[in-house]
């Protein structure tokens, strides 16, 4: 009876260790084809399919991204794309881990969300740039604008900042010095036209050309709206300018992952030859490649 007892109790044993061993190996193999942040070598040589998950903005950054899926498909990576209408989840969702890269801001909106939020989030390359452009609205041009001229300009800090850098270009206000790109009307210190500052949320600013005589408007609000900056616009924002250089769109993941393999793939096939060619070619001007 003991003998039985003891034969029964080793079986019992065995299987619960065969179960156990099962399952550890089952969750690993279900785990091979994770995400890049979890990845440590590159997908192709471990033979394994990695999954990148970005969070853009639909207008240019998802288009932009669409153009590289298939190479970096080619070196094993998925890339898998989420667009986002707002400016704040693509940084909470790397924040947290749901996301593992955003491509949507310039730099200096990331450093503020970060002081803000506390987050820890980096850039790891900048990809274009959307020149702002002064674009007509009951005036068609600049020589013709009249003594109290009405111009839409962004109300939001650095956006205003950008419009009256512009504007001060094209020799129709002055700004104090040292102004720079924290300008407000309140620093305009010579406008010898008297222009009248209509200050709207810059998204709302292409839907009231009609309403003022030129209007400054972002890039990629010219764009949806329909606008071609190399047709359309008066001026624009010089790729030289400090603002090109300071809001170039970049490619931001949480600290700690500017190495992740495949976040070095997608920055190399973002800053391609291909993707340089694709942007001149498609958004007439509204976006610009930088590098």
């Amino acid at each position: 009876m003991k003998k039985a007892f003891a034969l029964v109790l080793a079986l019992a044993l065995s299987l619960s260790l065969t179960a156990c061993g099962s399952k550890g190996t089952s969750s690993s193999g279900s785990s091979a084809a994770g995400s890049a942040g979890a990845a440590s070598g590159s997908a192709s040589s471990a033979g394994t399919t990695v999954t990148l998950r970005v969070a853009a903005s639909p207008t240019p950054h998802a288009q932009i991204l669409a153009q590289v899926k298939d190479v970096l498909a080619k070196e094993g990576i998925n890339l898998v794309v989420t667009e986002y209408g707002d400016y704040v989840v693509p940084n909470t969702a790397v924040e947290e881990g749901d996301e593992d890269v955003n491509y949507f801001q310039h730099q200096p909106y990331l450093d503020q969300f970060n002081k803000e939020n506390g987050t820890h989030l980096v850039s790891v390359a900048a990809i274009h740039y959307e020149p702002f452009g002064i674009y007509p609205g009951k005036t068609k041009s600049l020589d013709a604008l009249a003594d109290g001229a009405k111009v839409g300009v962004p109300n939001d800090a650095t956006n205003e900042a950008r419009a009256l850098q512009l504007l001060q270009a094209q020799g129709l206000i002055k700004l104090k010095d040292g102004a720079g790109l924290n300008a407000t009307p309140n620093d305009i210190v010579e406008n010898p036209k008297h222009l009248q500052f209509m200050e709207l949320e810059a998204a709302m600013i292409p839907n009231v050309t009609s309403e003022v005589d030129i209007a400054v408007i972002n890039g990629n609000y010219a764009l949806e709206a329909g606008f071609s900056s190399a047709k359309d616009a008066l001026a624009l924002e010089d790729a030289s300018s400090e603002a090109a250089k300071t809001f170039a769109n970049i490619i931001v993941v949480k600290e700690g992952h500017e190495k992740d393999p495949a976040v070095l793939a997608l920055v190399k096939a973002l800053q391609s030859d291909a993707v340089r060619d694709y942007i001149n070619n498609t958004f007439n001007g509204n976006v610009l490649p930088v590098f």
